[in-house]
């Protein structure tokens, strides 16, 4: 069950202008279940992505890849659950051509202007011509306001669909972002996370959509991790359709950037922190905030090695304040030279650790009392500079173990 997270409904989420969503039930792998989406998008709209780097990447993230590269406008996306298309080979990349083309032939385009992804079973062969034969209702179902509906039709072992959207002002014109994901486990995500679609009706031109895109991947979905581990299909794209009118953003030195970026955090936080929520199993989410660093890489290290750690994650199960544990995670996180008589930490607002030993004022009963409820935050001082940074986690349960034990069955 996810961790303080309420599924989004239609209505509260922006449509996007230029944008539409649709859904069908192409029995890809269970019946009578969504699991295909499909997105039109407006003639002249701009699309950015981040993508796994797992060296096993997908049939669907090669072929965007090649998309991106060799276009500057596309007309829509399609997202299949259940399959993820990847470890198979020449007939993966057709599968994913053959979808290409069968949306394409629908919405009017070249193969090119579409976009496809997949997420689900590794090394199964896409059933392409269930497809093919969905995507006819996916167009009959095509809409603005279908965000939600949209949402809840990529997930897999997801338990609550993913939706957040936001207004803000750039350049004196109000601009919608909205954005829909999917994702609970196999996720430490670099440069991308499971999959993720955020679009908005700004005008911003190609480089300084790739820009933004690298920029909010870093601020949201580049900070939370489930299980260490970084899937074959992960994606994230920045959809751009201009509709909202007024200049086109040509510099990152612009007040209206600043605040398009902005925007698009307050969207991708919160859907990067959805996923931790709803991590497989969790009962716990958990924020890692690591302060006093040298530089970034160090900081994120830390705080990766408490996130990661399968016994810090299972005594957060347990309420368990194991201090041990916490020192061993910091203590492993291969930063050069720590001095841990310079390091500090709590769990809430009860000071643990106190200049690498623990504090004076610390009761086991405190430690136990800040672990109990279903959102908790560690925070670390390590005494050597200014830079901080943050990584949302969740815990392990033994849930974690049945679902990924149970995943193909």
């Amino acid at each position: 069950m996810a961790v303080n997270l309420v599924p989004p409904r239609n209505e509260d989420l922006h449509p996007v202008a230029g944008v539409e969503l649709g859904f069908a039930e192409a029995g890809i792998r269970k019946a009578n279940r969504r699991d295909l989406m499909l997105m039109r998008f407006a003639p002249g709209t701009r699309i950015a992505g981040v993508f796994t780097q797992n060296s096993f990447a997908a049939a669907p993230v090669q072929t965007c890849r090649r998309h991106l590269e060799a276009r500057e406008a596309f007309r829509g996306l399609v997202v299949n659950a259940g399959n993820a298309n990847c470890g198979t080979g020449e007939a993966g990349l057709r599968a994913s051509r053959i979808t290409c083309e069968a949306a394409a032939r629908l919405l009017g385009c070249a193969p090119e202007e579409i976009l496809p992804f997949s997420t689900g079973v590794i090394l199964e062969p896409l059933p392409v011509d269930r497809i093919e034969r969905a995507l006819p209702d996916c167009v009959a179902s095509l809409g603005a306001d279908r965000w939600a509906d949209a949402a809840s039709a990529i997930m897999t072992t997801d338990t609550v669909p993913k939706g957040v959207s936001a207004q803000a002002d750039v350049g004196g014109r109000t601009v919608t972002v909205t954005g829909i994901a999917k994702g609970v486990g196999m996720l430490q995500p670099n440069m991308a996370t499971m999959l993720a679609f955020v679009a908005t009706d700004a005008a911003v031109s190609r480089p300084m959509l790739d820009r933004l895109v690298r920029e909010v991947a870093d601020a949201s979905f580049n900070r939370v991790t489930v299980d260490g581990d970084t899937s074959t299909n992960d994606s994230f794209v920045l959809v751009a359709t201009g509709h909202a009118g007024g200049s086109e953003i040509v510099s990152a030195d612009s007040p209206a950037y600043a605040a398009l970026r902005g925007a698009l955090v307050q969207v991708a936080a919160p859907l990067a922190q959805a996923i931790a929520r709803d991590g497989e199993g969790a009962t716990k989410f958990i924020t890692v905030s690591v302060e006093g660093g040298r530089d970034e890489a160090e900081a994120l290290r830390v705080a990766r090695s408490i996130a990661n750690s399968p016994l810090v994650k299972t005594a957060f199960f347990a309420s368990d304040p194991n201090l041990g544990r916490l020192l061993m995670a910091i203590g492993n996180a291969g930063v050069d030279d720590l001095d841990t008589a310079g390091v500090d930490l709590w769990l809430g607002d009860v000071r643990v650790i106190d200049r690498g030993g623990r504090a004076a004022s610390y009761r086991e009963e405190d430690g136990a009392r800040v672990m109990k409820p279903a959102e908790i935050t560690v925070r670390v001082a390590l005494g050597r500079g200014s830079v901080s940074t943050t990584v949302w986690t969740c815990d392990y349960s033994y849930d974690y173990v049945k679902i990924n034990a149970e995943y193909r069955t």
